[in-house]
């Protein structure tokens, strides 16, 4: 859907909770060490539903982190669990609606959130991941109305005024979301992505606005490969190669496998420079990093066809053709 999207995840379930209501404290134990606890007291309270909402926040951050669906199944279970036990308590659904949302189920993910807004249907937490399971699902519409109850109760929330500032991006109302992007640096000027987007925006229309929000991202996040090919698809853009190949070169330092950055490297060669040999190397760099790139083996052809090598030219139109049998340059 985008190249990257920044958003702040919801906290659902916190790390430390409080000795009452049959809970048992785990601040400053590792994830391990906590489930270790949470395992002993479960055998001794089958029926406390709240060690099982616990123990399923601990596998859900473990899972998160590990990127690993194994602990997110875990989670859901004893989510699940919890609201067998006590069905009335809405931060068991909020949770459930969250562990769904971290493997893509987001049919669930939805059913989860919806039985907690029944519980109450102003919850903030609910309100917030709901509109952020509708945002990653491409239901803008449901997004919108659950973000703007969200900024009803909390006007300056970042994680919703970023997101229907995304959202507008996304329908092309350009007008609002840099309205609220420049909301956002506004209340929170150390955050990067609301620079990163606002950048974006303005390259799009070849706006050297692009360049001062781009840069104050990239000062924020100097390793951001995604700001750095932005400044250089601008300054592509605005026909200044000399600066465009320079950010291509800080990308590749930082991936040397970053395709695009190679390919535009060589099509400034073929286009701009017009010196084929070195458009050929580049495109052959981006080849090596994706052997299914078929414009890139298109141009490594028409630069061998500029210079008069039509047999070599020829393999490389017909390795294009045969990744993608309709391809048209």
């Amino acid at each position: 859907m985008m190249k990257k999207i920044h958003f702040i995840l919801i906290a659902i379930a916190a790390m430390a909770f409080c000795t009452a209501c049959g809970s048992v404290s785990i601040e400053g134990l590792s994830p391990e060490e906590a489930l270790q606890v949470l395992d002993s007291k479960i055998k001794r309270h089958k029926k406390d539903a709240n060690l099982y909402y616990q123990r399923g926040s601990v596998l859900l951050e473990m899972g998160k982190q590990k990127n690993d669906t194994k602990y997110i199944t875990s989670a859901i279970n004893n989510f699940e669990e919890a609201i067998r036990l006590d069905d009335e308590n809405i931060d068991y659904f909020i949770a459930l609606g969250d562990a769904y949302f971290a493997c893509k189920n987001f049919g669930k993910s939805y059913s989860a959130l919806n039985r907690a807004l029944k519980i109450d249907e102003n919850n903030f937490q609910a309100r917030l991941k709901m509109g952020e399971v509708a945002f990653y699902s491409g239901n803008h519409e449901l997004a919108m109305e659950n973000l703007t109850k969200v900024t009803e109760q909390d006007r300056n929330n970042l994680t919703a005024l970023f997101m229907k500032g995304f959202i507008y991006k996304e329908i092309g109302d350009t007008a609002n979301a840099v309205t609220l992007f420049r909301k956002v640096i506004d209340l929170y000027p150390d955050y990067e992505p609301a620079y990163e987007e606002l950048g974006m925006l303005y390259a799009q229309y070849k706006n050297k606005l692009a360049v001062e929000y781009l840069n104050t991202a990239l000062t924020l996040e100097p390793q951001n490969t995604n700001v750095l090919y932005g400044l250089a698809m601008l300054y592509q853009d605005l026909e200044e190669a000399d600066l465009a190949n320079e950010y291509y070169v800080k990308i590749l330092e930082i991936d040397p496998n970053n395709k695009y950055a190679w390919y535009n490297r060589g099509w400034m060669e073929l286009v701009l420079y017009e010196d084929y040999n070195n458009a050929i190397d580049f495109f052959t760099k981006a080849i090596e990093c994706d052997n299914r790139y078929a414009d890139a083996y298109y141009n490594c052809g028409l630069s061998y066809e500029k210079l008069g090598e039509k047999g070599k030219a020829k393999q490389y139109y017909d390795e294009a053709l045969a990744i993608d049998p309709n391809y048209k340059h």
